[in-house]
């Protein structure tokens, strides 16, 4: 197989981020990465590029970390109670989603990406439940919320 060092020029998930050499395929290189403009061919001239690249790399993960822990302690504030519909024996119809999460979260005026939010899997039942949401890769919070249930106005409650 054929292949190519080139030097990245962006971030590129699984490869690594900017200022960073990388050996690749070659057709991987020179069909995607340098055409999207992700990186550049790796010759003598290009390598006097990379200082550059990595200042620009520290400054940015320098902010991104700052607004990582700005979140989070923002998160860290916020405290959300889903209302869950509950039938005669006391199980939920349906289950609370990593959607319904963000809507909640949302809601209380904190935007983070929906894919940060990691439940793995649906919760089915009711009391306080704790998920991990990962701001940044050095950056997680776990997140304590809790499933009540909903009281619909119509039904007599008792």
């Amino acid at each position: 197989m054929a292949t190519a060092n080139v030097l990245l020029i962006d971030q590129v998930e699984g490869l690594g981020a900017e200022g960073d050499e990388a050996k690749v395929r070659a057709g991987y290189a020179r069909n995607y990465l340098i055409p999207q403009k992700l990186a550049i061919p790796l010759t003598k001239a290009n390598r006097k590029r990379i200082e550059s690249l990595k200042r620009a790399r520290a400054l940015r993960e320098t902010n991104e970390i700052e607004t990582a822990l700005a979140l989070k302690a923002k998160l860290e504030d916020v405290h959300i109670a889903i209302q869950a519909k509950i039938g005669q024996q006391g199980k939920m119809f349906g289950a609370v989603t990593a959607r319904d999460l963000y809507d909640h979260i949302a809601a209380e005026g904190v935007e983070i990406d929906r894919d940060k939010i990691q439940l793995y899997n649906p919760i089915k039942t009711m009391g306080k439940h704790v998920t991990r949401i990962k701001l940044h890769p050095e950056v997680g919070l776990d997140f304590e919320f809790e499933v009540v249930p909903a009281h619909d106005q119509d039904e007599p409650v008792g």
